[in-house]
């Protein structure tokens, strides 16, 4: 799907590129802030106390694990629904394709960060911390759409989406040790 949107695409399509993409990336952006501002204030029902920073932590470090171990998260497997691109106005399916993905499992969860960054927005125990939690989330979430603005030829779509193909993987595997280093930081400094 992260593929469909581009310039070549956009204009075969009479749609504008940046119209759609940047529907995308407020669909996306809204949706994830929204949430995480939900989910932080869920979590602020919580005890407070030192075990959340505890719980963020290991749940970042769980998650990299999982991922470096390629380990299966769960989540739906459903890619949100390609129709909608011929049956609807870019700026249409552009916020609901980033809306989707903003929720990070409302399609694929191909990685355990997404569950990760659900659980640590809840544990950060407000609003505005969950949301600003959400809206980093959200704005990764419109790297795929943002970087293929170049493509304006067949061949450059060839070129994104076999590079996209070979760098997954070694991405995959470079997040999920962040990940584990970023916790492992914060359990040694609390």
């Amino acid at each position: 799907m992260l593929s469909s949107i581009h310039p070549l695409g956009e204009r075969a399509r009479q749609n504008r590129w940046g119209g759609t993409a940047a529907s995308f990336a407020v669909g996306a952006v809204a949706s994830a802030a929204t949430a995480g501002a939900v989910l932080g204030w869920v979590g602020s029902h919580l005890s407070d106390g030192a075990w959340r920073w505890w719980a963020m932590m290991a749940v970042v470090v769980v998650a990299g694990v999982a991922d470096l171990a390629r380990i299966r998260p769960p989540g739906p497997r459903r890619q949100v629904n390609e129709d909608w691109i011929g049956r609807y106005r870019g700026w249409v399916y552009g916020v609901g394709f980033g809306a989707q993905l903003g929720l990070g499992v409302a399609t694929f969860v191909v990685t355990w960060g997404v569950w990760a960054t659900i659980l640590v927005a809840a544990l950060s125990g407000s609003s505005l911390a969950g949301g600003l939690i959400g809206l980093a989330f959200g704005i990764g979430r419109t790297v795929p759409p943002v970087a293929a603005g170049w493509i304006d030829r067949p061949s450059r779509l060839t070129a994104f989406n076999r590079r996209m193909a070979a760098w997954s993987s070694p991405v995959a595997r470079l997040v999920a040790s962040i990940l584990v280093l970023m916790g492992a930081i914060g359990l040694v400094v609390a």
